[in-house]
């Protein structure tokens, strides 16, 4: 599982028939401190995130285990919507203070 945020949106009408009803996005993957680290990558969206969110996302096999993408070729997957993250006992994140 990979902290990210979402920053866009891809959008292709020519595709596999396997990915229809499968919304693209653009993530930049985080470090715990919530810095961008590491290239961007687009990963289909499982549970309705958008723009500015923070996401955690999976890869490779586990991209293909929820039940939207399952049997499709999905490679990156988000899973979750982030509302709230904490190392060590400090608050590094947290959606309702982020606005």
């Amino acid at each position: 599982m990979i902290l990210a945020r979402v920053i866009g949106t891809v959008v292709a009408s020519a595709k596999s028939a396997k990915t229809d009803g499968l919304k693209m996005l653009i993530l930049q993957p985080l470090d715990l401190e919530g810095q961008p680290k590491g290239q961007y990558l687009v990963a289909f969206d499982a549970v309705g995130a958008g723009e500015g969110e923070v996401v955690l996302y999976v890869t490779g096999s586990s991209a293909r285990q929820t039940p939207s993408t399952e049997g499709r070729p999905a490679d990156a997957t988000i899973f979750a919507i982030v509302d709230t993250w904490d190392v060590g006992g400090q608050v590094k994140y947290d959606k309702a203070a982020a606005g």
